[in-house]
């Protein structure tokens, strides 16, 4: 199973104490984490910033180093439109905590990984 982490799974570890990985496995059992180049480049933007957010963006790029990078062949500006694109185009999981893209994924029948609680991760289904 390909999971597509986005910018804002890969800060959830950092904002929510949980163990990103660890849970997904829990879940999923056998999965391969996927990163868009896109995603590394929002998370290195964020990084350069100051609080928390940046704290978190910079241990997000420590996270995406465990996941295999690929490109979206979207023409789309928007990153989330891009990650949408290529879940959409590769039939993966998208992993997020984002309620606008987790709602125009789940339009577009592609499953999503969610925090639940702030504590567990579930898969949603559209």
């Amino acid at each position: 199973m390909k999971v597509l982490l986005d910018t804002n799974a890969l800060m959830m570890p950092v904002q929510f104490r949980i163990d990103l990985f660890e849970e997904l496995r829990y879940l999923l059992g056998r999965y391969e984490p996927l990163v868009l180049v896109d995603v590394k480049r929002e998370l290195e933007g964020l990084a350069r910033g100051g609080g928390n957010d940046a704290a978190a963006a910079r241990a997000g790029l420590m996270f995406a180093e465990h996941c295999r990078e690929v490109e979206s062949q979207s023409s789309a500006r928007a990153v989330d439109d891009r990650v949408e694109a290529y879940a959409a185009a590769e039939g993966c999981m998208v992993a997020t905590n984002d309620r606008r893209l987790r709602n125009a994924l789940l339009a577009a029948g592609v499953p999503v990984i969610s925090l639940r609680s702030q504590k567990k991760l579930e898969i949603l289904r559209g």
